[in-house]
């Protein structure tokens, strides 16, 4: 039998240096290549804002500048200064919107994901598959289908059409909603039964309140979602005055002549309520899709 080959002190010494200067590569390494990733990913807002702060004539300078050689806040007040693009009525519109459908799809999936997660009754997990199943539908087949349904309501050139479906759930938020509710204990459910208390009273005590991280992450992509909406308003809304802030961006680019600083002044405004949810919303978003299906109940 071969004796078992015992280190010295000093290659135990050479084998720890060894390690710890691998590990502080490693380290380096994914810094560098984090920060560079995110430099390549930002670049574009940065270059964004960065249009927006100078004025119209060094727009199309060569070659181009990081940085305005004249800083200016002058395309900031114009973009609410322009009669043809009110921007301000396009902001307004955008927050009514995407208010109201991120309503809709909490309130309305968050209820039908319960029954499917806590209720039990005959076909519920076939009916599940039949919802799951929609979401393998491409929203652009119902279209047309959908746009005369609407006609005939008489709803077009209104928010009707863009609001109202939110308030019949969303397969995609129903399903996150129902994974995330099967991690709750059912004792707790079992416990306010005893204690008299209903199914209503069970959902509104005791899942929603555990269930604040799944339904800020919904949240947030819900807004985001509709406050980037661009197709939807497209097709429904015809006046200038009900237009969003995603096709009014679009209204400053014209046959002969694109008004670019105004135009990226315009996208620095709409952006800002993006980041600002991102950031307030960041540790529940997080939160709330890693615990999404961990066990189910």
């Amino acid at each position: 039998m071969s004796r078992a080959y015992v280190l010295t002190s000093e290659e135990q010494r050479q084998r720890r240096l060894y390690r710890q200067v691998r590990y502080i590569a490693s380290r380096i390494f994914a810094y560098v290549a984090s920060t560079a990733l995110a430099a390549v990913f930002t670049f574009p807002f940065f270059w964004m804002v960065s249009l927006s702060l100078r004025p119209l004539s060094e727009i199309a300078e060569i070659p181009p500048a990081l940085f305005p050689h004249h800083w200016t806040l002058q395309n900031f007040l114009g973009v609410f200064a322009e009669n043809t693009h009110p921007f301000a009525i396009f902001l307004e519109n955008s927050a009514i919107y995407a208010i109201l459908t991120t309503l809709g799809i909490l309130i309305s999936s968050a209820w039908i994901a319960y029954g499917f997660a806590r209720l039990e009754f005959i076909g519920r997990n076939v009916l599940f598959i039949l919802l799951l199943s929609t979401v393998m539908l491409p929203h652009y087949v119902t279209l047309i289908p959908q746009y005369l349904l609407f006609r005939e309501l008489g709803w077009l050139d209104s928010l009707k059409p863009l609001v109202v479906p939110a308030y019949f759930g969303s397969a995609f938020d129903i399903f996150l909603m129902r994974q995330f509710f099967l991690t709750i204990p059912r004792e707790l459910d079992e416990a306010a039964l005893v204690d008299g208390c209903s199914r209503i009273g069970i959902f509104a005590r005791i899942i929603v309140p555990l269930s604040t991280p799944i339904m800020v992450a919904i949240m947030a992509f819900a807004f985001i979602a509709h406050w980037n909406d661009l197709i939807g308003p497209l097709i429904y809304l015809n006046s200038t005055e009900k237009q969003v802030v995603a096709v009014g961006l679009a209204l400053y680019r014209q046959e002969d002549f694109t008004e670019v600083n105004l135009m990226m002044a315009a996208a620095v405004i709409a952006v800002i309520p993006i980041v600002l949810i991102f950031l307030f919303a960041q540790k529940s978003f997080v939160q709330g899709v890693t615990l999404t299906g961990l066990k189910e109940g």
